[in-house]
């Protein structure tokens, strides 16, 4: 597997050269809520100057494709709606074709769910009293107990629950912030039971749809999430990389389960331009100057070299064992690049 992925760069090495299309999660990615990441407009810029189609992907119900698109065009990346896949809209498109025309919906988020469903040609609706065929829940920051206890009596009372994404947490500047998944959870306690149906991330759903829009031509899936966007690309079995701006870290990648490890790494999306900026996981125990052996529940890092080969080195190891180890450096540049990843601080 490793070879035949590292096939798929092209002539120069470059990433970006294997695949026709380019799909970005947006928050951890693009950007942090409102602003954008260091590099990212350059990035994306760089893809466009050369002709290569780019699409996005995001669980963030709280925005509508268009208002997403204008939030990237305003920070430099050009976009058009249709270049832009939601959660909220793709929720909305699944009820349409289950309910029928101008059946009340029970929204528990931000407006741009309830313009969705509008424009599907359903009628979003906050109470149980209009008595709803059925709640749809996405994220919104003003998301209160009222909507939870509305959307809670109609659950009880016979609605399918259709929740937008599942995301825990959110990426910020300020760290990670509660997101959808934590109000989902909240109902989840409350009604002891899981949503009927979860749209967005890790289902395949969007990036399944986007694919498509690259013909017979390879996808490749950039995301900040092992949960959501690089399971997700792996359930509609496409190539994924893990860039670390925003909420996965060097220490989750290093505990990933099978179904969520991507097939590349990178610090950021200089990854997608610079073979020297990404790295094929897993790579080899011995990998780039780097050696890594397993030893009393440990992995023991030695030698030296390109911090992203050592990360590829561990990932060789810790994904062979059966336990979560705990990292150690065994020499002086084998600390700086723990360092680098923050593996440092893993201590079991």
């Amino acid at each position: 597997m490793e070879s035949a992925r590292a096939d798929r760069a092209g002539a120069d090495g470059r990433l970006v050269d294997g695949y026709a299309l380019v799909v970005f999660d947006l928050d951890g990615v693009i950007y942090l809520i409102d602003r954008p990441i260091p590099g990212a407009v350059e990035a994306v810029g760089r893809l466009r100057a050369e002709g290569r189609a780019v699409a996005y992907a995001t669980n963030n119900a709280s925005r509508r494709s268009s208002e997403v698109a204008d939030l990237l065009t305003g920070m430099g990346v050009p976009a058009e709606p249709v270049e832009v896949l939601t959660s909220a809209a793709a929720t909305a498109e699944l009820l349409r074709d289950r309910l029928p025309a101008g059946a009340p919906v029970l929204v528990v988020g931000a407006e741009a769910l309830r313009a969705e469903l509008r424009a599907v040609g359903l009628r979003p609706v906050s109470t149980v009293d209009e008595e709803p065929a059925a709640v749809a829940q996405g994220y919104g920051p003003q998301v209160g107990w009222s909507e939870l206890a509305e959307a809670s009596l109609a659950v009880r009372a016979g609605a399918p629950w259709y929740a937008t994404n599942t995301d825990r947490t959110l990426p910020s500047p300020r760290g990670p912030l509660p997101g959808n998944g934590s109000l989902v959870a909240v109902l989840r306690t409350a009604l002891g039971r899981d949503p009927d149906v979860v749209v967005g991330k890790p289902e395949p759903a969007l990036f399944a749809t986007a694919a498509r829009r690259a013909g017979s031509g390879r996808t490749l899936v950039v995301g900040d999430r092992l949960d959501t966007d690089i399971e997700g690309a792996r359930r509609a079995g496409l190539d994924s990389l893990l860039v670390l701006t925003g909420v996965s870290d060097a220490a989750e990648l290093l505990a990933a389960p099978e179904s969520r490890r991507p097939a590349y790494v990178s610090f950021d999306l200089a990854g997608l331009f610079d073979a020297a900026a990404v790295v094929t996981v897993p790579g080899r125990p011995g990998t780039g100057g780097w050696s890594v052996t397993a030893t009393d529940g440990e992995l023991v890092l030695d030698g030296a070299g390109r911090p992203l080969d050592a990360l590829a080195a561990l990932c060789a190891v810790a994904w062979a064992t059966a336990t979560d180890p705990r990292v150690r450096a065994a020499s002086p540049a084998a600390a700086e690049a723990l360092a680098a990843f923050g593996l440092d601080r893993v201590d079991g």
